[in-house]
């Protein structure tokens, strides 16, 4: 009777803890970007934050991804994107674009200090 218990606790614990490949998702609290002063991204990156700080991961995405279609060149809509494609479990497209906005936000310390966008890439 113990060991069906001592059983049943751990298969309550590997429950509740999911998978442990389930998803890098270091970044739990990794903040959403705003996009930069003038960049035609602003609208689409001001809808998608919204619906990601709701937890609307595909909205988000799907606004996010708007967003780097209206400015190539922006950083956090690429940043913003990678973090809804990780939420949403698609590890090796949020690893392209955690790549793009680390290329191209060379000057956002936000970027290049990301905790989440560090283990996407495997840097130190």
């Amino acid at each position: 009777m113990k060991a069906l218990l001592t059983a049943a606790l751990l298969v309550g614990v590997i429950i509740a803890l999911g998978p442990a490949n389930a998803s890098v998702d270091m970044g739990k609290g990794a903040p959403v970007l705003k996009a930069a002063a003038g960049s035609k991204a602003d609208a689409h990156i001001a809808e998608g934050i919204d619906h990601y700080n709701q937890g609307h991961w595909d909205v988000a995405q799907k606004h996010f991804s708007e967003a780097a279609k209206a400015d190539p060149q922006s950083a956090e809509a690429h940043y913003d994107l990678a973090l809804a494609l990780d939420k949403a479990g698609d590890h090796k497209a949020a690893t392209e674009h955690f790549k793009t906005a680390y290329d191209l936000g060379k000057n956002n310390p936000e970027i290049q200090n990301s905790g989440i966008l560090k283990a996407h890439l495997k840097m130190k």
